[in-house]
């Protein structure tokens, strides 16, 4: 937090810092973003004013909603199915559409906070374990494509991360991105004009919605419970104990659903919070909801004013100073508190969770976790009853 000077009152420097901070956590989650969504630009061809607009109203709006740190992402298994399979804008709406109005449903009658409640603490623990190891590991294949500038981002971020007050995220893609720059590793888009360009309306067929359901849908529903919903709220609770309740699995659900929903038809594609990317926004200086919001205005003025340029404007940032921050944030997410908490006797079941996690899904480590969590509560219960 900011320091304070004359009782209440913040001091310009303390604010200035403030900021600088939550610029650099700003910055924090373009390890996952990147990577899906230029993709899905560049790649499968999505309208880049439609998708940005989306995240960058989606993310405003959840900076200003929960007064958070808490991100916005794309839905993972809907963006491999749109890299790979190369769904239509139709389908990638009713994916949207779909997935807003079930996760709507799950807020709305509480259903969500029953499933919440259902996890226990080493199953949680385990999934996090999972997901700050598949950050890493993902991390690691992006700062190997660009072995020079990925390690020289590694270690430069890793220094910057000791001096008091540095905003080390940004500072450091500056500082790799003219490194970069001038090795003719990358090069900047010439003749950048601004030109209005609008989402446009999508509207999707009822072939479009069954083809979703069975590529988008079914696959990613679980995924989006347990990781932007479940372990999101948990690391909330952890992080920001005074404010959790803002984050509730409930108001996660609710406000994932609402942007959804609100937002598919223009051309933006599924989105969700996540575990990951709250993690690399807190580890890099964010506090607060501005962080977000900062982020938000800016894909806000690229997608509506620089549509065009778009993937040239994100292919600037090298994709190994984007593995470096992956490396950090998924350390940090694998190595929670809950991790060291958890009784010895638990640690099975966090490595099965885990374990599950990385080879599979999410979804699938749950699954898993519950079972070896319920053998466990068995085998200590047999074990108390003999020596009571």
């Amino acid at each position: 937090m900011p320091d304070r000077a004359d009782g209440d009152v913040i001091s310009p420097a303390a604010r200035r810092w403030h900021f600088l901070q939550e610029c650099s956590g700003a910055c924090g989650d373009l390890g996952t973003f990147i990577p899906h969504v230029i993709g899905a630009i560049t790649v499968a061809g999505l309208g880049a004013a439609g998708v940005l607009f989306g995240f960058g109203v989606f993310l405003v709006s959840s900076g200003l909603f929960y007064g958070l740190p808490v991100p916005v992402q794309p839905m993972k298994a809907v963006s491999a199915v749109i890299l790979t399979t190369g769904l239509r804008p139709g389908e990638i709406a009713a994916a949207g559409l779909l997935m807003g109005a079930l996760l709507f449903a799950l807020g709305v009658t509480g259903a969500i906070g029953r499933v919440a409640r259902f996890i226990p603490q080493s199953v949680s623990a385990g999934l996090q374990l999972g997901l700050g190891i598949l950050m890493g590991v993902l991390g690691i294949g992006l700062v190997l494509k660009t072995p020079w500038l990925g390690f020289g981002a590694l270690a430069l971020l890793l220094v910057l991360m000791r001096v008091p007050r540095c905003p080390a995220a940004p500072l450091m893609l500056v500082i790799v991105t003219l490194a970069g720059w001038s090795l003719a590793e990358i090069s900047f888009p010439d003749g950048l004009q601004f030109a209005w360009s609008l989402p446009k309306l999508v509207i999707p067929s009822w072939e479009d919605v069954w083809r979703s359901v069975e590529l988008a849908v079914i696959p990613q529903l679980p995924l989006t419970l347990t990781n932007a919903v479940i372990v999101t709220a948990s690391l909330c609770r952890e992080m920001f104990p005074a404010d959790a309740a803002r984050a509730s699995e409930r108001r996660l659900a609710l406000s994932s659903g609402v942007a959804n929903f609100a937002l598919a038809p223009f051309g933006a594609m599924p989105m969700c919070h996540g575990a990951g990317g709250l993690q690399a926004q807190y580890r890099f200086g964010a506090r607060t909801g501005l962080a977000p919001m900062l982020f938000g205005g800016v894909l806000l003025v690229i997608g509506l004013g620089f549509a065009e340029s778009a993937g040239q404007l994100f292919a600037i940032i090298p994709i190994g100073a984007v593995g470096a921050l992956l490396i950090i944030a998924g350390t940090d997410l694998a190595l929670s508190r809950r991790l060291f908490d958890g009784r010895p006797s638990c640690w099975p079941v966090i490595g099965i969770t885990a374990r599950l996690t990385v080879v599979a899904n999410p979804a699938v480590g749950l699954a898993g976790g519950l079972r070896a969590e319920l053998c466990r509560s068995a085998i200590v219960r047999t074990i108390a009853r003999r020596f009571s």
